[in-house]
């Protein structure tokens, strides 16, 4: 026979097992505003190869004015949407271009005006991961590096590995901007698969 010791127990596995049933959801911003940007083709790629019971929304950073402080407690209407959708997103996937050995200030500035104003930062307490496409053979490794700094400060929690680089870019995208190259494929399944896998075990701790 089954105590209230018992119960308790059974009423948390099902928890748990609805928890981790549950569908994921994660918001891709591209920091590149070109046309035919890699990044924007990657990210692209990644809403087609996700996990099962996860999908990836994009976000366009078109649009948004530059940064002031004198009106951040009254920020304009794409600044608005952009925080709702990072704060109604399980987690971030940024996708990067290196410029000048960092992030593109298009990309700044949207992580810029989604901080503020101070004390409600939408970021804070995100899981996410970072992927980036160039056509040098360094794959933005330097600019996602620095994101990650960038992050610190954000209270955010970026997967450590795999590190998706995509060096060499006009060698695996078509002129169509589809990702042609499987191994890039794989391994950006690899990343998706890591983040869903980071935020589940993130919500079971915050829920423990």
């Amino acid at each position: 026979m089954c105590g209230v010791r018992c119960v308790r127990k059974i009423i948390e596995e099902i928890k748990e097992n609805i928890k981790m049933s549950k569908p994921i959801s994660i918001l891709g911003i591209a920091g590149s505003l070109r046309l035919q940007s890699y990044n924007r083709a990657a990210l692209r790629a990644a809403t087609q190869i996700a996990p099962e019971g996860t999908t990836v929304e994009i976000f366009e950073l078109d649009g948004i004015p530059g940064f002031s402080e004198d009106e951040e407690r009254n920020p304009p209407e794409k600044v608005v949407e952009l925080k709702r959708r990072i704060r109604e997103a399980d987690a971030v996937l940024f996708v990067t271009p290196e410029y000048n050995y960092s992030i593109p200030g298009v990309l700044k500035n949207a992580i810029d005006w989604a901080s503020r104003p101070y004390g409600d930062s939408a970021w804070s307490g995100k899981p996410a991961a970072i992927m980036g496409a160039s056509v040098g053979t360094i794959g933005t490794a330097r600019a996602q590096y620095h994101l990650r700094q960038v992050m610190v400060f954000l209270n955010m929690f970026p997967i450590n590995q795999p590190e998706v680089m995509i060096a060499n870019a006009h060698e695996r995208f078509d002129a169509e901007g589809n990702l042609t190259d499987e191994k890039t494929k794989e391994f950006i399944r690899q990343l998706l698969q890591g983040l869903v896998d980071w935020t589940r075990r993130l919500e079971q701790q915050g829920g423990s």
